[in-house]
């Protein structure tokens, strides 16, 4: 079980994220990753995230102009707010959530 310390980190990391998108998960990941296996699988998680719903934001915006991206880019954005909201609270549960319908690059 994750320390009350690393629990509020990995949380704080999806939570950063509603302010500073990249830049605030990015400094507590790379701060926090070497010393904590449970922090440093949020960190990749949370990165992976914003790669695959960037690609997803992406490929909506290209279907726009055929009226599907109208209909995908709110779905998108909905589903990117509620796995946040999901992923903070079962980090901070102390569970390795995995987002579902993401690319597991890193």
């Amino acid at each position: 079980m994750p320390s009350s310390d690393e629990r509020s980190l990995a949380a704080l990391i999806y939570v950063a994220s509603f302010f500073t998108v990249f830049i605030g998960p990015l400094i507590i990941w790379l701060i926090k990753k070497d010393s904590s296996k449970f922090i440093d699988y949020h960190g990749r998680e949370y990165f992976n995230f914003l790669i695959s719903y960037t690609i997803y934001t992406a490929a909506a915006g290209v279907l726009c102009l055929v009226f599907i991206g109208f209909v995908a880019l709110p779905v998108i954005g909905i589903a990117g707010i509620v796995f946040t909201i999901i992923a903070a609270v079962k980090s901070y549960e102390g569970i390795e959530y995995k987002i579902p319908v993401i690319f597991r690059i890193l």
